[in-house]
Formats: C-alpha cells, sequence, structure tokens
C-alpha cells in the first residue's frame, strides 16, 4: 500500500491513538507469537491496561478471525476485517451497540489498531500479489507480548501475594478467638476476652469481602497486637499458678533426680577418704557445707531455666504453655519430672519424636522452621492423634512445608483438639 492513513475514519483524533499507531510501524519479530498465547497473557494483565473480561471475549472473536495459529508469520494475515455482524455472532448475539464499546476500549487500550479504509468499511483487496485490507489490525498483539508477559508476572505475583496475606490474616483470626474462649473460661471476669471475641468476629466478615492489601496489612497488625495482649495475660496467669504449684511442692523439686545424683557422687567420692584427709567441698567452696549443695543445684538449675525462658521469649508461639498441656496432655507422659517451661516440653518431644517414628532430619527440619516451642506443640497434638496418622514423619515434613511458606500456625490444631475433649 502506497499510503498508510493516520486518522481515524469520522472519529476524534487524539495523542493515546497517535502513540499506538508509532508502535504498529515498528518491524514484527523473526518469529511470530501464538494468538491464543497471547490472549492468555493479556487476560491475566487486563487490570493492569483497564480491561474487563468482555472487552477480551470481543478481542477472542476478532483473533478467531485470523487463519492461522501464529501471528506475525503472514504481514498480510494481520488485519482482519469482519463485518459488526459476524463478530455479534461469534459473540453469541451479543448487541451491536455492546460490541462497539467493548472495541473502542481494545483500541484505546493499544491492543488492537483501526485500519480504516476511505469510506470505514472493512474489506480486502488484491492489486496482483499485493493485498490490501481495511480492518483491525492484530499487529499489537505481536509487538507487545514481553510486555503482556511482564505486566501478567507482575499481577500473578501481587495476587500470590495477596493470598498469602489473607490465609495469614484467617489463621490469626482463628487463634486470636481460640485464646479469647480459653481465657474467658479460666478468667470470665475480664472483659478484655470480650473485646478480642469481637474482633475475630468482625475480622471473619470481613473476610468475606474482596480485601485490597493495604486493608490486610491493616488487620494483621491490630490481630498481631491483640495476640501479644492475650498471651501476656495468659502467661502472667501461667507464670502465679506455676509459682503457687512450685511453693506447695518445695520439697518433691528438693527431692528430684539431679538432687539425688550429686547425693550419690558426694558418697562415692567420700568412701576412698574414710581413712584420709577430708575431701574439699565441691564448687572449690570451703565455707559451704555439703547440705547446703543441694540448694545451690536447685538455684543454679532455676537460674538456668530463667535465661533459657528470656532468651526464647521471640520465638513462642502465640498459645500459653497452659494451654498446650490442657489439650495435649499425653506429652506430660514422657518429661522428665513436670512440665515448667517451653524448653521443658521441647525436650519431652526430643525424647518422644523416635518413639513416633520421625527421622532425625524432619525433626531438625521443623525446629528450623517452625522454631523449636512451635515444634514441640506439633509433635504433642500429633501424638494426641497418635492411631488417626497414617505417617507421622510425612505429616510433619508437609506442616514445615506450609511453616516455610508462612501458611501455617500451630493454633488450630491446639483448638481443634480443645474442641474435640469439650464435644
Amino acid at each position: 500500500m502506497e499510503y498508510t492513513p493516520v486518522t481515524p475514519f469520522r472519529r476524534m483524533v487524539d495523542a493515546v491513538l497517535l502513540q499506538h499507531r508509532q508502535v504498529v510501524e515498528e518491524d514484527l519479530p523473526e518469529r511470530g507469537v501464538n494468538k491464543w498465547e497471547a490472549l492468555r497473557e493479556l487476560s491475566a494483565a487486563r487490570s493492569a491496561y483497564g480491561l474487563s473480561d468482555r472487552d477480551l471475549a470481543v478481542l477472542q472473536a476478532l483473533i478467531s478471525f485470523h487463519p492461522g495459529e501464529i501471528l506475525g508469520e503472514d504481514e498480510q494475515t494481520l488485519i482482519v476485517h469482519p463485518s459488526n455482524r459476524a463478530i455479534c455472532e461469534r459473540l453469541n448475539g451479543m448487541p451491536c451497540s455492546t460490541m462497539r464499546r467493548h472495541l473502542a476500549r481494545l483500541v484505546q487500550a493499544g491492543v488492537v489498531v483501526r485500519r480504516d479504509s476511505p469510506n470505514g468499511k472493512r474489506y480486502a483487496r488484491r492489486y496482483g500479489e499485493e493485498k490490501i485490507a481495511f480492518g483491525f489490525d492484530l499487529r499489537p498483539l505481536v509487538l507487545r507480548f514481553h510486555e503482556f508477559c511482564e505486566a501478567a508476572e507482575q499481577v500473578r505475583a501481587g495476587e500470590a501475594r495477596l493470598k498469602r496475606l489473607r490465609e495469614t490474616v484467617s489463621l490469626m483470626r482463628r487463634d486470636l478467638a481460640g485464646l479469647a474462649e480459653y481465657g474467658g473460661r479460666i478468667r470470665p471476669d475480664l472483659s478484655i476476652w470480650d473485646a478480642f471475641e469481637d474482633l475475630a468476629v468482625l475480622t471473619g466478615r470481613a473476610l468475606r469481602r474482596r480485601l485490597s492489601e493495604d486493608d490486610l496489612q491493616e488487620m494483621k497488625a491490630r490481630l498481631l497486637e491483640a495476640l501479644e495482649r492475650a498471651r501476656k495475660i495468659l502467661e502472667g496467669m501461667e507464670t502465679q499458678n506455676v509459682s503457687t504449684k512450685a511453693d506447695q511442692s518445695e520439697q518433691h523439686y528438693q527431692n528430684s533426680k539431679p538432687e539425688s545424683h550429686d547425693s550419690e557422687l558426694r558418697q562415692e567420692k567420700a568412701k576412698p577418704a574414710a581413712g584420709g584427709p577430708k575431701p574439699k567441698p565441691r564448687n572449690g567452696c570451703d565455707a559451704c557445707s555439703p547440705s547446703e549443695a543441694p540448694k545451690r543445684a536447685v538455684d543454679q538449675r532455676e537460674a538456668n531455666n530463667i535465661a533459657i525462658e528470656a532468651e526464647q521469649q521471640d520465638n513462642r508461639p502465640n498459645l500459653p504453655l497452659g494451654l498446650v498441656l490442657e489439650a495435649c496432655p499425653a506429652i506430660s507422659d514422657y518429661a522428665e519430672g513436670s512440665v515448667r517451661h517451653w524448653h521443658d516440653l521441647v525436650r519431652a518431644a526430643d525424647l518422644v519424636r523416635p518413639m513416633m517414628g520421625i527421622s532425625p532430619s524432619a525433626w531438625d527440619e521443623a525446629k528450623l522452621e517452625m522454631g523449636p516451642e512451635e515444634a514441640a506443640v506439633v509433635l504433642a497434638a500429633m501424638l494426641e492423634r497418635f492411631s488417626e496418622i497414617r505417617s507421622h514423619g510425612g505429616y510433619l515434613r508437609h506442616l514445615t512445608a506450609k511453616a516455610a511458606q508462612g501458611e501455617f500456625s500451630c493454633g488450630p490444631m491446639v483448638m481443634a483438639l480443645m474442641r474435640r475433649e469439650a464435644a
């Protein structure tokens, strides 16, 4: 064709149309583009170009008039020239006015370009071997294919990020509802549990709608603050109860196994020296009598426990230890004494792990991804359902993979056990 028109037939010219026509003047790549793949990528990125699903349905009808599968192999076939009636028939009877409105959106977005004839009709003519066609040019689908792919990847990444954030908010909501239920049962005099329960209910209602990423981030921040407050309140109650029990059973702790071992060790050291000089007290302290050694051992052990608790404060689950032991009492049978701290629970889980057929690698990976405390809670919950789980190692690896993606919380497992026990 000797001349390519720039102005549309009986329509206003704007900067957007001129810019899109400049893109069409570029050379096509050596290899063409599959027309259905181009449509699929553009469908994924339609929000970035302000297109709707109805607009893409019209584009699909236009593409169907192209005779081949690959766009760009034959430049003469890139311009399709169906009539409005033919397009509406392939759109299952869409009204012509509606079809023209969607066509205008496709042209405005630069997905297709109009090639208007002098009288505005769509047709094709041959002059020898040259073919001149007037209609809709599909060349932008080829030239902008990589742009469509990049936009589609960004949209897919945003949707995946939004999905993970939505799942995190849902898990936090369930944890808060469970803690509010537990707190209201053991301390019904505190009104804070009603506020926590209301927040969980309102969050659940909000999750039924289509929320933006900013809305979900705001919900996550509110839920995280509420979970921290609930955890501190419940841990304060738990510490007070543990201190009371420790005062009532002080004699039991003084006769624990490590102290008996210390007494036996001192007796064994004293036997060879019966006829010789008096042996030096342990720890190099001449002023300390042997009767004070058990008390020093208890104090040292308590100091170590406090240090460990302070070090692991940030890695604890959003559940109080008392609630875990109430829902999973079987793990206490494998502990060396009473489970008073999180590290006691982790130690009991280390002991019961080989009995459940879980490999050391699976256990180490779970502690690495979840944290030792949360992994111990998961193992305690699995012990309660020992006969229901076919492969304990495989089940733990599955939960570890979800934890690595940020899609797992041990709260629902514990609360499910609580509800099953109450039923």
